[in-house]
C-alpha cells in the first residue's frame, strides 16, 4: 500500500530507511491531477528504481499573478489510486508553507535556456520550476528523476541545472503521451469546453504536419514555422503564443532543422494555454 506524507521530515525518513537497505530511489515530480502521461513516468521509474517517490505539489512559485494557480485542478485521492496501481511507494504532498516557510528568499535562477519559448511569455516561470525541483532533489536525493518530453524546455532546463550545479542525479526524459485522437495529455485539458476540446486538436495536427514536412526534406526553420503557424490559424478558437525551432540543449533559435532540434509551440484555445512539440535528431523525426 502506497504511503502519503505531507512533511519534509517524513519524506527524508522514508528515503533514509531505503538507503540503509542499499535501495535505489527514483523521483517523479508532478503538480498532481495525474493522468496517463504522469503514469508513464511512474512506470518507467518503477522499472528502473527499487523505490519511487511521486511529489504531488501545485507549486505557487511558478505561476504568474494572472495565471491559474487557484483553479489548477487537484485530486489527491485519484492521484493516490493511480500511484498505488502503478507501483509507486511514496507520495510527498506538502502544503506551500512546508516548502516555503516564512521569510523564504532563496531562488535558483537561470539564463540561456529559459530566455526563449515559455520563458518569454512566462518570465518568472522557470525560476519557480528550478527552485522547487532543486528543493525536491535536496529533500529526496534521488538517483534518477523523470520528466516528460511534452514540457521539453523544462526538461532541457532541469538537465542544465543538474549539470551546472553538479547534482549527482540522472535526468530521464520520457515520450509524450497522447489521447487516441492525438491531443497531448495535460492536466489543463480539463479546462476545455467540448467545442474547445475539438479545436485543441489543431496543436497535434500541426505537430504531425510539421513532422511530415521535415521527413519530406524541409530544413528551412523560417519556412517550417510559417507553414505551421498558417495551419494553426485555420482554427478560429486558436491564438498563437509561439511556434519556434530551437536547439534541443540550449533552447537557442535555429535557422535550420539539423542535429538535435526542438520544434515547439504554445497556443491558447479560448483562455487555456496548451503546449506541444516534436523533436528531430540526426536519426530523423
Amino acid at each position: 500500500m502506497i504511503k502519503v506524507v505531507h512533511t519534509i521530515k517524513e519524506t527524508r525518513d522514508a528515503v533514509n530507511a531505503w538507503r540503509k537497505e542499499g535501495l535505489t530511489v527514483g523521483l517523479v515530480p508532478t503538480m498532481g491531477f495525474l493522468h496517463e502521461g504522469h503514469q508513464s513516468l511512474i512506470k518507467r521509474a518503477v522499472a528502473e528504481c527499487d523505490r519511487v517517490v511521486v511529489s504531488d505539489f501545485v507549486n505557487p512559485m511558478q505561476f504568474g499573478p494572472t495565471e491559474d494557480l487557484e483553479s489548477y485542478p487537484r485530486d489527491l485521492q485519484a492521484d493516490t489510486k493511480l500511484c498505488d496501481e502503478t507501483g509507486a511507494h511514496l507520495i510527498f504532498n506538502p502544503e506551500p508553507e512546508e516548502m516555503y516557510d516564512k521569510g523564504f528568499c532563496s531562488f535558483v535562477d537561470m539564463t540561456g535556456p529559459t530566455a526563449e519559448l515559455c520563458g518569454k511569455s512566462r518570465p518568472i516561470h522557470f525560476r519557480g520550476v528550478c527552485t522547487v525541483v532543486c528543493k525536491l532533489f535536496n529533500i529526496v536525493g534521488p538517483d534518477r528523476a523523470y520528466f516528460g518530453q511534452k514540457d521539453a524546455q523544462q526538461l532541457a532546463v532541469i538537465k542544465r541545472m543538474v549539470k551546472d550545479l553538479n547534482m549527482p542525479i540522472e535526468i530521464v526524459g520520457c515520450p509524450i503521451i497522447r489521447e487516441s485522437d492525438g491531443l497531448a495529455k495535460s492536466s489543463r485539458n480539463t479546462y476545455l469546453s467540448p467545442e474547445e476540446r475539438k479545436a485543441a486538436l489543431i496543436l497535434s495536427k500541426t505537430v504531425f504536419m510539421g513532422e511530415k514536412l521535415v521527413r519530406e526534406g524541409l530544413t528551412d526553420a523560417k519556412k517550417l514555422v510559417e507553414l505551421m503557424k498558417k495551419n494553426i490559424e485555420t482554427e478560429p478558437l486558436a491564438r498563437i503564443d509561439y511556434v519556434e525551432v530551437v536547439d534541443m540543449d540550449d533552447i537557442s533559435i535555429k535557422d535550420t532543422v539539423t542535429g538535435d532540434t526542438l520544434i515547439a509551440m504554445a497556443v491558447y484555445i479560448g483562455k487555456t494555454r496548451l503546449i506541444d512539440n516534436f523533436i528531430v535528431s540526426d536519426k530523423g523525426v
